[in-house]
């Protein structure tokens, strides 16, 4: 896993990390955390931002399996203090996270 530091946080599961990340080929410097679905918008969105910003502002994050880019974004795994970042947001946090059974040859 990749360490990066987090920089600006801009809504409950998307923020601005240093340095850039490298994915095929592409850059960039905005990351969302998969493994949860923070709300968009409402008192339940600034309340997910605020608590990403306190708990993550200018600290160190780890990035793990990214699953592709997305609006410019790098959607990924991410860990703080070795936890899922998903694991700090339980009330929002996707329900299939069940493991995927690989298909019989």
């Amino acid at each position: 896993m990749e360490t990066f530091r987090v920089e600006a946080v801009v809504d409950g599961n998307t923020f601005e990390v240093s340095p850039p990340w490298e994915l095929s080929g592409e850059t960039g410097n905005i990351v969302q955390a998969i493994g949860y679905n923070a709300p968009k918008s409402g008192k339940g969105a600034v309340a997910a931002e605020q608590r990403l910003s306190i708990l993550m502002q200018n600290k160190n994050v780890e990035l793990e399996a990214p699953q592709g880019i997305e609006g410019g974004r790098l959607l990924c795994k991410v860990y703080f203090q070795g936890i899922n970042l998903a694991d700090y947001f339980k009330a929002y946090k996707e329900q299939d996270d069940e493991p995927i059974e690989e298909l019989e040859e």
